[in-house]
């Protein structure tokens, strides 16, 4: 290991014991049920190099952190998200699905270049979705959109989208006619239910064949903790109109919160408070466990007969 890897693991591990994501202050303020799933995380690992062109390198987070996190949580199944960091590169999610077993699916990036073999390769670990992220290098671009969806329909797969809030609108015909569900991350980064991405997400959703991520309230509105009100309004929303299709995560460990090169860092959240205001969102219990167990069951293919225990 070269002198300066270890100076990034050991600042990492500084970062990391203190944020938020690893303190002991804040207490769940609800049961969280056994099964229950954050769908939304990335790890960092140092075995895995970074792309040189990432504009995201943060602190390395390990599935040793993500467990420590889950103590915290409660949450028992997870969904690994590849990072931009690592740009096409899906060694690190294979490894996380590997240590993490059953209890963990994956969204890989991959692009038109993926062969039919790596396909299978990664549906075989637990992947079950691939993600397109526009602002970040965009590894994948507008017009792998529609070809990639018809390689992946066959093995059940959904795409995932993130992007900045204005190029969402103008991509509402191609994603309603995409041939697998459309999943769209951190509540389309809306911060009210009036702006023109809002309102894309909707129609995704009243056509039954989208889904959001109610995650990221801390990301895009103007307003703090604990209740980020401008973003919980749009998450009100969405969880209203389709309950039956939205997933909790946690962008655990908030790379948007590290100081990311040329961009506008976001305050550090804390995790605890994150899932806490979702139960603030949906105070049914009934509803909270179709949200926290049974929609990522159904998108993700975990066994409905074999939930986990919840970890806290």
């Amino acid at each position: 290991m070269t002198s300066m890897h270890r100076r990034d693991m050991i600042g990492a591990g500084l970062a990391l014991a203190a944020s938020p994501a690893l303190a002991a202050d804040t207490k769940l303020a609800f049961k969280v049920p056994d099964g229950a799933c954050d769908c939304h995380y990335h790890i960092y690992d140092p075995r895995f190099p970074y792309n040189p062109a990432a504009m995201l390198k943060p602190p390395f987070a390990t599935v040793s952190d993500y467990r420590a996190l889950q103590a915290r949580l409660g949450t028992s199944r997870s969904v690994m998200v590849q990072p931009s960091t690592y740009g096409i590169d899906n060694r690190c999610l294979m490894d996380v699905l590997a240590q993490l077993g059953p209890d963990a699916r994956a969204v890989c990036v991959v692009n038109s270049a993926v062969t039919d073999a790596e396909l299978k390769s990664l549906h075989a670990a637990g992947v079950r979705g691939v993600r397109v992220q526009f602002g970040l290098g965009n590894p994948v671009s507008k017009d792998e959109i529609a070809p990639l969806a018809k390689r992946i329909a066959p093995m059940g797969w959904h795409m995932q989208f993130n992007m900045p809030p204005d190029q969402l609108p103008p991509l509402e015909s191609l994603l309603l006619g995409l041939p697998v569900p459309v999943i769209i991350d951190h509540l389309g980064r809306a911060t009210d239910t009036t702006s023109a991405h809002y309102k894309t997400v909707r129609k995704l959703l009243d056509s039954g064949h989208g889904w959001v991520k109610v995650s990221g309230a801390y990301l895009y509105g103007k307003s703090g903790p604990p209740d980020y009100a401008d973003a919980s309004s749009a998450a009100r929303g969405y969880i209203a109109a389709a309950p039956e299709r939205c997933v909790w995560g946690s962008d655990w460990p908030h790379p948007d919160a590290t100081k990311p090169a040329n961009l506008k860092p976001v305050p550090m959240p804390d995790d605890v408070n994150l899932i806490n205001l979702f139960s603030r969102w949906v105070p049914d219990e009934k509803l909270r466990h179709r949200i926290l167990v049974e929609n990522p069951e159904k998108i993700y293919g975990f066994d409905p007969k074999s939930r986990p225990k919840a970890k806290a």
